[in-house]
C-alpha cells in the first residue's frame, strides 16, 4: 500500500540488541496526508540499511510504501505501519497517475522479468477459417 503526504515530524533513532544478540535500529517518523481531510500517519522505517536508502526529509512530500499489520497482546489491538520504500514526489504539483502497464512479453522495469501476456490485443473469435463460425444465427 502506499500512502503520499509530506514528512512533518522525525521522532528520531531508535537502536537495541536483541534476544539473539543482533543490533537493530528503527526511525519513526511522522507524514501528513494532502486532501480535503489530511491524516497524521506515524509510520516505521526498520533496518540501518532501509533508513540509509530512504533519506526522508522533513517537510518534502514523498510517496511511501508501507505494510499495515496489528497485532492482540492481552485483549487489546496494536497497529504497526512499517515502511519498505519512498520515492520523494514534486510538493507543487499533485500526483502523478501511474504509469501504462507495459506490452506484453517485455521486461517489467521494476523487476527485470519478462511481463506475462494478459492476451492484450487478442480476438477470441478469430480463427483459422474466416468462413466457418459456430454462432446459430
Amino acid at each position: 500500500m502506499d500512502i503520499e503526504g509530506k514528512i512533518i515530524k522525525d521522532l528520531g533513532i531508535q537502536e537495541g540488541i536483541s534476544k539473539a544478540n543482533n543490533p537493530w535500529k528503527k526511525q519513526e517518523w511522522v507524514m501528513e496526508t494532502m486532501g480535503n481531510y489530511p491524516k497524521q500517519i506515524k509510520f516505521t522505517v526498520f533496518g540501518e540499511r532501509r533508513i540509509e536508502e530512504m533519506k526522508l526529509v522533513v517537510g518534502e512530500v514523498y510517496r511511501v510504501s508501507v505494510d499495515v499489520e496489528s497485532r492482540e497482546y492481552q485483549g487489546r489491538y496494536y497497529t504497526d505501519v512499517n515502511a519498505f520504500g519512498a520515492v520523494r514526489l514534486d510538493g507543487s504539483m499533485p500526483p502523478v497517475a501511474p504509469a501504462a502497464p507495459a506490452a506484453p512479453n517485455q521486461t517489467s522495469p521494476a523487476f527485470g522479468s519478462p511481463m506475462p501476456n494478459q492476451g492484450i490485443g487478442i480476438d477470441p473469435f478469430a480463427g483459422g477459417d474466416s468462413n466457418t463460425d459456430d454462432l446459430p444465427f
